[in-house]
């Protein structure tokens, strides 16, 4: 059923507007409706295993009308991967269509937004980029994957206030089971949490905490693991402190987070902090340092990230980066290309 709203969609298209803009998506007709998407090949050469992969491959929905908004995503994941281990060959090919967001927003006023449906948890900075295109490496920190649920489905509450800068709070409230819980990094059925932040000219400051119950019994660090619905489900805890500042020519950007069950932490620490300098609109440098011990699935790791990506417009990335690690035979380079239409 998605696959056809899909085709529609582009067919449809094919009637918008004559002006089109690299990665602005397409007005259906007269419609409150653009549709667009993105893609995203990479190159991985880990300890002389070479792979090389097509994956996020999205298509998006969105527009608004009076005080509603919207947003439909669907995804392909791993739709294709080869990968060389010697002279072994190995390629796996996912073709199930993924919800990664469909939710619908209404703006009561300037200050309260309400929202429902599967949505990007407001939390830190690297997880409302969830497109490839738009972040400044090809690898996310590890600490994305290991604190919280990169996605909430449920309702969300916003209040935003401007009196000497912005003030934002938001709330994440879900007690159902996830929308698409292939598609996420912990398998959830409850997640409650918070997120204030501070902005004021170069400077923003954030604060998130929360708690979700985990039901599947996998490494959301190596999440093609086998798992299964656990037992006895795990009570989570998280709290992040996050901080940016950023100016035309550089930015600093730094998330430290835990998380904790009632007796013990599961992981007694997870953050980064990254460099980055815009030699041009095209041309930028990243160096990232991360570190990790996460109890919970007994892996700890300290992870030195140089990188370069450069954009010949906007909506198209050409990124590189090197990783080197404390983990025996971690150490790789990535090369990817990723388009935004």
């Amino acid at each position: 059923m998605y696959k056809i709203i899909i085709i529609l969609a582009l067919v449809m298209s094919s009637y918008a507007q004559e002006e089109y803009q690299l990665g602005e998506g397409m007005q259906v007709a007269s419609l409150p409706l653009y549709v667009g998407g993105y893609f995203s090949s990479d190159y991985k050469n880990r300890d002389n295993v070479i792979s090389y992969s097509l994956d996020d491959i999205a298509i998006l929905g969105y527009g608004d009308y009076d005080k509603f908004s919207y947003m439909a995503e669907f995804e392909y994941k791993s739709f294709y991967v080869e990968t060389h281990t010697g002279d072994t060959v190995d390629i796996t090919k996912d073709r199930k269509l993924h919800t990664e967001r469909v939710y619908l927003d209404y703006k009561l006023n300037e200050n309260y937004m309400f929202r429902v449906g599967k949505y990007n948890s407001p939390i830190g900075f690297w997880n409302l980029l969830p497109v490839n295109v738009l972040r400044d490496t090809t690898s996310s920190p590890v600490s994305l994957n290991i604190l919280f649920p990169k996605f909430t489905t449920g309702a969300g509450i916003s209040y935003s206030s401007y009196n000497g800068g912005e003030t934002k709070i938001d709330l994440m409230l879900q007690n159902n089971s996830d929308l698409d819980s292939d598609y996420n990094n912990y398998t959830v059925d409850r997640h409650y949490g918070f997120n204030f932040s501070y902005e004021k000219e170069d400077y923003t400051f954030k604060l998130n905490g929360g708690y979700f119950r985990n039901i599947m019994s996998y490494s959301p660090i190596e999440p093609d693991e086998p798992h299964e619905l656990l037992v006895h489900p795990q009570d989570l805890y998280y709290f992040l402190l996050s901080g940016k500042y950023d100016t035309p020519n550089y930015q600093l950007l730094g998330e430290i987070g835990t998380q904790r069950k009632e007796s013990e932490f599961t992981t007694n620490y997870a953050g980064y902090i990254q460099g980055l300098y815009r030699f041009s609109e095209q041309h930028i440098g990243v160096v990232r340092l991360e570190s990790y011990d996460d109890t919970l699935h007994d892996m700890k790791d300290d992870i030195a990230i140089v990188g370069y990506t450069y954009r010949p417009i906007y909506p198209v990335a050409i990124k590189s980066e090197y990783q080197i690690h404390s983990l025996h035979l971690e150490n790789q380079f990535i090369f990817s290309f990723s388009m935004m239409f």
